[in-house]
């Protein structure tokens, strides 16, 4: 009988995956972002290991929203102290600090750990076109 192989954070393979989210919708690729970080599309995933890509996002600030999301939905910060309470609209966050707002969508759906936090570090959000990571890309999904 063979047992399940678990690997080891030494044996993982850690590829490059580039994201054009030009015309595409902000929770789909906010899944298939979550799912390359964790690592989960891979024979060899092991949860209590980092197995995931690097993600590269671009054209971060052309994501579509469906309905009226841009002007309803909202996103609180707080520091603490009483009153001090802020918030931001969908469409305020995605024109001013789109990588902000991919960041926050991928938080959301990987771990609340330590590992979860190295996962996230993996996360690159440009807001145009441009990256400085082409020397190491060696996989592309854009074409998805």
């Amino acid at each position: 009988m063979k047992s399940t192989k678990m690997i080891k954070a030494n044996e993982v393979e850690k590829d490059w995956v580039v994201i054009d989210a030009e015309g595409k919708k902000f929770g789909r690729i906010l899944t298939e972002v979550a799912t390359l970080l964790r690592g989960k599309h891979k024979p060899y995933y092991t949860p209590n290991v980092d197995c995931g890509d690097y993600v590269v996002i671009i054209n971060a600030e052309k994501v579509v929203v469906t309905g009226t999301k841009l002007d309803s939905k909202l996103y609180h910060r707080h520091s603490g102290y009483f009153g001090s309470v802020k918030s931001e609209k969908l469409g305020e966050l995605r024109e001013k600090n789109p990588a902000k707002l991919f960041k926050l969508g991928a938080r959301g759906m990987l771990p609340k750990t330590n590992l979860g936090k190295e996962m996230l570090k993996k996360l690159k959000v440009y807001a145009g076109s441009e990256h400085p990571h082409t020397a190491q890309v060696s996989k592309s999904e854009g074409s998805k």
